[in-house]
């Protein structure tokens, strides 16, 4: 199993980035896919999640409206646009995979990517 994440880099506030999760090893259509940051000194968050088959999206508040999350199942990859980026919004990000369907809920993560938002 993998999950391989992308994109992450420096950019400048009010800048884009996109990131990419490419999975491997599993049945990727059917989990839940979510992206989690990590700044330094502080707990790992929830930044969006989105269904199996994608219809449904969830946002932490400090992230609505700016960011989007997205998958495409046919090529197992989830994807996280960010725009009008902030430098709170630096931190490690996360891929996350959990499958909802079975009762003791398998989840894997990847490696995460680094983002800092910086003049």
């Amino acid at each position: 199993v993998q999950l391989v994440e992308s994109g992450g880099g420096l950019v400048q506030p009010g800048g884009s980035l996109r990131l990419s999760c490419a999975a491997s090893g599993f049945t990727f259509s059917s989990y839940v896919m979510s992206w989690y940051r990590q700044a330094p000194g502080k707990e790992r968050e929830l930044v969006a999640a989105i269904t199996s088959a994608g219809g449904s999206t969830n946002y932490a508040d400090s992230v609505k409206g700016r960011f989007t999350i997205s998958r495409d199942n046919g090529k197992s990859t989830v994807y996280l646009q960010m725009n009008s980026l902030k430098p709170e919004d630096t931190a490690v990000y996360y891929c996350h995979a959990v499958d909802m369907t079975v009762i003791w809920r398998p989840d894997y993560w990847g490696q995460g990517t680094q983002v800092t938002v910086s003049s």
